[in-house]
């Protein structure tokens, strides 16, 4: 079954006809907005609602994790992970065909209101498991952004993560790539007191997840050991600042941040947090050691097919 928002496609083939990942009432004014607000509007919205979520969903400065990235033209993408479309929008002008999975169909409404213009755009709403079967084409990208984490919600078995990447490749073309933004959980901010970001609590990854077992976030050299024992030879990290939710900057091993230029931290906005330190001045002590790649708070990673 399908609907149709203005030019968007909604396939609901995969949907199980309930949500169950949700912010809650507040997505019903979220709709309401895309529905009755042009994009321009979003900002003064964001300061008048002063919520959260639609900060969290609205703002423009999420788009700011991809729309660098040098796409090649003509390029098909699969969005995993879609959520309300803060990054749709940038998936939309630089591919030629993009297709949004979420779990949530009022979240897919949202995305599908928001960009109704998009010619280029179908969401197919579910899980990714059937959605992924339900796919006949391969893509060029496959964007795992927020996502990679929740691998164990939805990947049976002892390796969840590499079962998630190995869905993942077969969905590419021969030369396609996977696109991931994902925390890293030695991160400078956790550290100096903020909570992670996931489960609320302060120290939580840095201790290795004591306490959870539904999600969680990687180190850098974590990262680097799954993709390498699941034979993904081939990929590139880039240092989203101050994370990959609000970046201000991209940051790649070709140029890392200087002294005086990561002074930008104090940036929790959905939750209290502990000051524990001066993060700008030991991102500062980063800035000489070349230890900055370790304690960035987030990572871009693009990873090649393998195969």
């Amino acid at each position: 079954m399908t609907e149709k928002i203005g030019e968007v496609c909604l396939n609901l083939d995969c949907y199980d006809g309930e949500d169950l990942y949700s912010d809650g009432d507040v997505e019903e004014e979220l709709l309401d907005i895309v529905k009755h607000n042009s994009a321009d509007r979003f900002p003064a919205l964001i300061r008048e609602r002063a919520k959260w979520p639609i900060l969290y969903h609205l703002s423009e400065q999420r788009e700011n994790i991809i729309d660098w990235f040098p796409m090649k033209e003509g390029a098909s993408v699969l969005e995993v992970g879609a959520g309300c479309g803060a990054v749709t929008g940038a998936l939309v002008r630089m591919a030629s065909r993009v297709v949004a999975n979420d779990l949530s169909k009022r979240r897919s409404l949202i995305n599908a209101w928001r960009h109704r213009e998009a010619k280029n755009l179908e969401l197919a709403v579910g899980n990714f498991n059937r959605v992924s079967e339900m796919l006949t084409e391969k893509f060029d990208y496959v964007t795992l952004i927020g996502v990679l984490e929740y691998a164990p919600s939805y990947m049976a078995g002892e390796d969840p993560f590499g079962t998630f990447l190995e869905k993942i490749n077969g969905l590419l073309k021969p030369d396609g790539e996977i696109l991931i933004a994902i925390e890293n959980r030695l991160g400078m901010k956790y550290f100096a007191g903020c909570r992670e970001d996931h489960v609320g609590r302060a120290f939580e990854g840095i201790e290795g997840y004591p306490g959870t077992d539904s999600v969680q976030t990687f180190s850098r050299a974590e990262l680097e050991r799954l993709f390498e024992e699941k034979g993904f030879r081939e990929y590139e990290f880039y240092y989203p600042y101050p994370d990959y939710k609000f970046p201000t900057a991209v940051y790649s091993d070709r140029y890392l941040p200087k002294k005086g230029e990561l002074l930008n931290n104090i940036r929790n906005f959905d939750a209290d947090r502990y000051v524990l330190f001066d993060e700008g001045k030991a991102f500062d002590s980063l800035a000489d050691t070349g230890y900055f790649p370790i304690f960035s708070n987030s990572f871009f990673v693009r990873v090649r097919r393998k195969g």
